[in-house]
């Protein structure tokens, strides 16, 4: 009996995630369709079109999470770590400074000084 309700638990790890990124694209279809012609004249969209464009914008702006992304960050940590081992101490401030300052400023600051 109990082994029964282990394969349930199973069953739903399995069928919940794309069940839920199905009903995840059928919103985005929905919400597109039903506010973007009419504000910005585009066309509707079908299903398959949105579950393009959330993938898109998945790739574009979500990046990977989980293991992958976490091996991701590590890599550049241990990158990041490598490199500045070969550094002088006055070089490591100078390295600092520089990406301190280009954090502080922003991608959109930067853009409006470099045009101005």
């Amino acid at each position: 009996m109990n082994n029964h309700k282990h394969k349930k638990s199973w069953i739903f790890f399995i069928l919940c995630p794309p069940l839920i990124f199905l009903g995840v694209t059928w919103i985005v279809m929905s919400l597109w369709n039903c506010i973007l012609p009419e504000i910005i004249g585009v066309k509707s969209i079908n299903f398959w079109q949105a579950m393009g464009i959330l993938v898109l914008s998945k790739i574009l702006f979500g990046g990977f999470h989980g293991k992958f992304g976490q091996g991701m960050r590590d890599m550049k940590e241990k990158h990041l770590r490598h490199k500045m081992e070969g550094m002088s101490d006055e070089e490591k401030e100078k390295f600092k400074e520089v990406w301190r300052n280009r954090c502080e400023n922003g991608f959109f600051n930067r853009n409006k000084k470099n045009n101005e």
